[in-house]
């Protein structure tokens, strides 16, 4: 089988997954690794430094800002890869890239396309509650994660799900994805199947800023948000005397309805936590948060 060349463009823990997947399949060689200077690690909340492990393997490294740029496209053409794979890349690949690939550059998306095509697919997959998903590799084309579908891992959704914990589990998806994808293409194989449009959805950016707690909302409801933006993600947080307070657990009260208070303020307090009023006469016990090294005063009044 003659060994296939390919090149990784990526920053994060996703495009360390395919790192290792290209790395340990015989039939692959990797052209180069196309990543972001740390010193630019500020543009991905869960970034990962690729240098070290590429350097260890006498894998060439090319840091860009930008992979649309007249230099770094110079560069890619130079790597002489088969097949680019854009794993944790926030940037669209633009006509002069796809050219230098043309239908032969595999993208990934946490979500099952076609719903959920857009940005942060992982928090908005539990913000919508969605029951069941799925780590998707597709073909690069010229719209937004709309090109052929080349492999799926479908999993279910907990109900207390995580960032963190979804997070994972596509880590996972995509590694037993690589490793059917590496060996299929090898073989000659270039699996697609068409995105069906009338089932597709689309999942807005996300900012920081997102994660702001409305306490007047039922407990659930913000229960799901803290879950959908922590780790690896900024936190939902909530503002106490002119500072934020990052809450990244939290857990159901029943002393919502044993309170007359308003929504943010603390009705309970311990050494390990405290208990927030939330809408609907619900509550939260809060158990793990970054921010004032003790527990907010019993009555403090968050969000204000």
């Amino acid at each position: 089988m003659p060994t296939k060349r390919a090149l990784l463009i990526g920053a994060v823990e996703t495009t360390r997954i395919a790192f290792e997947a290209i790395a340990r399949h015989p039939a692959w060689d990797m052209a180069a690794i196309v990543t972001l200077d740390p010193a630019l690690a500020g543009r991905h909340s869960d970034y990962v430094d690729l240098e070290p492990a590429a350097r260890e393997r006498g894998c060439p490294v090319i840091h860009v800002d930008n992979i649309n740029r007249e230099e770094a496209l110079a560069a890619i053409r130079d790597a002489g890869a088969d097949i680019a794979f854009v794993m944790g890349w926030s940037q669209i690949c633009g006509p002069a890239f796809r050219a230098l690939f043309p239908d032969r550059a595999i993208g990934y998306h946490p979500a099952a396309l076609p719903r959920l095509r857009g940005r942060a697919a992982i928090p908005w997959t539990i913000l919508q509650q969605e029951p069941i998903t799925a780590g998707t590799l597709f073909w690069i084309d010229a719209g937004t994660d709309t090109g052929d579908i080349a492999d799926q891992q479908f999993f279910h959704v907990a109900p207390d799900e995580t960032a963190a914990t979804l997070y994972a589990k596509h880590m996972r998806a995509l590694a037993v994805m690589l490793d059917r994808m590496l060996e299929r293409i090898a073989a000659g194989e270039m699996p697609r199947t068409a995105q069906d449009e009338g089932c597709a959805t689309w999942a807005a950016r996300r900012t920081p800023a997102d994660g702001l707690i409305d306490w007047r909302r039922p407990a659930d409801d913000v229960l799901r948000l803290i879950r959908a933006a922590g780790h690896p993600y900024p936190g939902a947080f909530t503002r106490l005397d002119g500072a934020d307070l990052r809450i990244w657990a939290a857990a159901p009260s029943d002393m919502g309805w044993r309170h007359a208070a308003l929504p943010g303020q603390v009705v309970a307090r311990t050494a390990e936590g405290f208990t927030i009023l939330c809408g609907q006469a619900t509550a939260l016990a809060v158990t793990q948060w970054s921010g004032p090294d003790k527990p907010p005063k019993l009555h403090a009044i968050l969000g204000e």
